[in-house]
């Protein structure tokens, strides 16, 4: 049991734990709508016209259960990606918070996104390999496919037969991807929040944490795709004739802007957001209630909201 001083302060710790456990529930629900959006955004034609198209052809093509290739690596992705970016930015959104718990502004909870992103995406990114690899692989000629058996399967193979440090190919624009998204949907998940409350028509509950997560999912959703695209294509690239398929992530989305058009920067945008978005309000919610609980039974306040964001 906490002591009377520490009365609800969540140690970081368990901030870290719960921010992992809430993004690994989430992706239990969406991995399919990420097996939709990754094949939608390697598709350097009008191979899937619609997500639709994508899914009426995968349970045709590789049955009903390929929907959930590459689950093991969205659970390793959210215990590794998830657990520090919000462990980390609940830590210092409670350090930026004013002395009487007033919450820091919008700027700097996008700051604070920001490190938290980069800092997540980094850790998390021989997982994020792994997974667009493995929703990928379907999609190829079966004399292409790598058949990765699981995350670990992928993550050994990958070292042994193109090195340690493939497994951080596209790290940049990862990490760029990251900052874009958890300011993003971090700071307007916060600033959605706190204005919704301040109308008075809502209060601390899970519809409020649902309504806060689907402006959060949308404004994410728009402002990222572009940056993940570029992510999603050099993580699943091979090497032709001996160099690479894409020189960075300028090189991807001028490519794509070139043979495909301008708008083909959101193609998968209702995969996308069917996936960000239920994810976001699953993640959200789910830490919410975590952060509830842990403060009533734990720190023993018989009033306590989820908080923390």
């Amino acid at each position: 049991m906490a002591k009377v001083e520490e009365k609800g302060k969540i140690p970081n710790g368990i901030k870290f734990l719960f921010g992992g456990l809430a993004g690994m529930g989430a992706t239990c629900f969406v991995q399919p709508l990420d097996l939709v959006k990754n094949r939608m955004q390697v598709a350097t034609s009008k191979e899937h016209k619609t997500s639709l198209h994508v899914i009426k052809h995968i349970v045709k093509t590789e049955g009903a259960m390929a929907m959930y290739s590459g689950l093991s690596a969205g659970l390793l992705r959210q215990a590794t990606y998830t657990t520090t970016r919000l462990g980390i930015y609940t830590w210092l959104f409670e350090k930026a918070s004013g002395p009487s718990g007033e919450p820091p502004n919008f700027v700097t909870k996008a700051g604070l996104g920001m490190v938290a992103g980069v800092v997540g995406s980094f850790v998390g990114t021989p997982a994020e390999v792994s997974l667009i690899r493995m929703t990928s692989d379907g999609r190829l000629p079966p004399a292409e496919r790598r058949n990765y058996k699981n995350v670990v399967d992928a993550l050994v193979r990958i070292v042994s037969e193109e090195g340690l440090f493939t497994l951080w190919r596209g790290a940049v624009p990862t990490m760029g991807r990251a900052m874009v998204v958890n300011a993003a949907q971090l700071a307007s998940y916060s600033q959605a929040k706190q204005s919704l409350l301040q109308t008075g028509y809502f209060s601390e509950n899970i519809f409020l944490h649902f309504c806060a997560s689907m402006i959060s999912g949308l404004v994410t959703t728009a402002a990222s795709m572009p940056v993940d695209i570029a992510k999603t294509r050099i993580q699943n690239m091979k090497m032709i004739d001996g160099k690479p398929e894409y020189k960075g992530a300028v090189d991807v989305l001028t490519k794509v802007v070139k043979k495909e058009g301008f708008f083909s920067l959101w193609k998968g945008f209702t995969p996308y957001y069917m996936r960000l978005g239920p994810h976001t309000v699953l993640t959200f919610i789910f830490l919410e209630q975590m952060n509830k609980f842990y403060k009533r039974v734990v720190l023993g306040e018989a009033d306590a909201a989820g908080g923390g964001l």
